[in-house]
């Protein structure tokens, strides 16, 4: 739809040759701006309160031709209903109201057959405390607020259940060991507490988890960068691996030397192989590769940068599963997690500047691919 077909056009003129809004409108559509490619709904009404705009945007979210909407009066062409049934239009009364009144704040509101849009409402006057020249209405979709609601409830209800298991493990061994500690022997009082001990750490992680969640959704995730031996880093976790049962051979490390001086967060690091690492030895098969060579930086001003590659032998991750890996709650298999890791990760990295990529590896198992900037305070340039 074009302009053409957004804007009333004065009685006896066809509305295919009214004029886009100049630069003198109001509408907040601005020069040369075609209403229809705007992503919200505009909705503008004239000192009359008929409708005299009507974008593409405003007629998806409606269902209702903008040729249907042109002239009406307002209350007519966009029925709202506030969350309790009463009727919009009468209850802000926009051209009788308080002359002091500029807006309408968004807010939830009822279209016909229960459909909820978020409305914002502008009272543009000639003069303060003048007439109202024009009713300026923002409609939006209310899918993209639902998604986000449903995924905040998931995280509750993942976290809550990823939680109890733990926590009742914990209080029945403690409160078992209160009542009944002289009937056990040394060794069963250690393995008890020892998976108590299991047990809190995983509750730490778990809260750890969201924690960093929270940070990377509003933004506040904070780098300490210092100088990082990323080869070094890589080792540590694989002599982890190796002292807790995994055999030494399963594991193939392989660093391209000269790396560039890589200046990171080491925690966060740490975060990120571990994760990375751990999918693979979990969720993977055969050896688990692990390449650590210099790279173009991802970063646009900088040269070089530090690419780290975790590959496995298992059956990889399906095609169609490839573009949801980095997002919430995905899971690569039936063995458990919380589905968070790979979310947290891609977070981490991107926080740094840098990217993550998931493929297919060369033997055909799972892929991970993540690339850093050296980061290089400006004082060391």
């Amino acid at each position: 739809m074009s302009v053409a077909g957004t804007n009333a056009a004065p009685e006896g003129q066809d509305a295919r040759h009214t004029p886009a809004p100049r630069s003198g409108d109001r509408t907040g559509t601005g020069p040369g701006i075609d209403p229809d490619q705007l992503p919200d709904g505009l909705v503008v009404a004239d000192e009359h309160g008929r409708v005299v705009c009507f974008n593409a945007a405003a007629a998806r979210i409606t269902a209702l031709r903008a040729a249907d909407a042109l002239g009406q009066p307002l209350e007519k062409a966009l029925p709202l209903e506030d969350l309790e049934g009463r009727r919009w239009w009468q209850l802000t009364d926009p051209y009788g109201g308080l002359a002091t009144r500029t807006r309408q704040p968004e807010r939830n509101l009822l279209l016909p057959g229960v459909r909820e849009v978020l409305v914002a409402a502008r009272y543009v006057r000639a003069e303060p405390l003048g007439p109202v020249q024009r009713v300026v209405v923002s409609l939006r979709d209310t899918e993209a607020r639902r998604r986000t609601e449903r995924s905040h409830a998931e995280l509750i209800a993942t976290v809550a259940h990823e939680l109890r298991s733990p926590l009742t493990s914990v209080k029945g061994f403690t409160a078992t060991l209160l009542a009944k500690w002289e009937r056990f022997t040394d060794d069963q009082k250690r393995l008890m507490l020892e998976t108590v001990d299991a047990d809190a750490d995983r509750v730490t992680r778990l809260i750890a988890e969201l924690l960093d969640i929270s940070r990377i959704d509003s933004g506040r995730l904070e780098v300490r960068r210092q100088p990082v031996d990323i080869g070094a880093a890589v080792s540590r976790h694989i002599q982890a691996y190796v002292a807790a049962g995994q055999p030494a051979d399963r594991f193939l490390l392989r660093i391209e030397q000269p790396l560039p001086g890589l200046w990171a967060d080491p925690d966060k690091i740490d975060q990120v192989l571990s994760n990375l690492i751990e999918n693979a030895v979990r969720h993977g098969e055969g050896t688990v590769t692990i390449d650590v060579m210099p790279s173009a930086s991802p970063r646009e001003g900088e040269e070089n940068g530090t690419s780290v590659t975790v590959s496995d032998e298992g059956p990889g991750i399906p095609e169609e599963s490839m573009n949801r890996v980095f997002t919430r709650f995905w899971r690569g298999s039936k063995r458990g997690g919380t589905g968070l890791g790979l979310y947290i990760v891609k977070g981490i990295v991107e926080a740094h500047g840098g990217t993550i990529t998931v493929g297919r590896a060369p033997v055909g198992g799972a892929e991970f691919r993540f690339t850093l900037p050296v980061g290089a305070p400006a004082y060391l340039a």
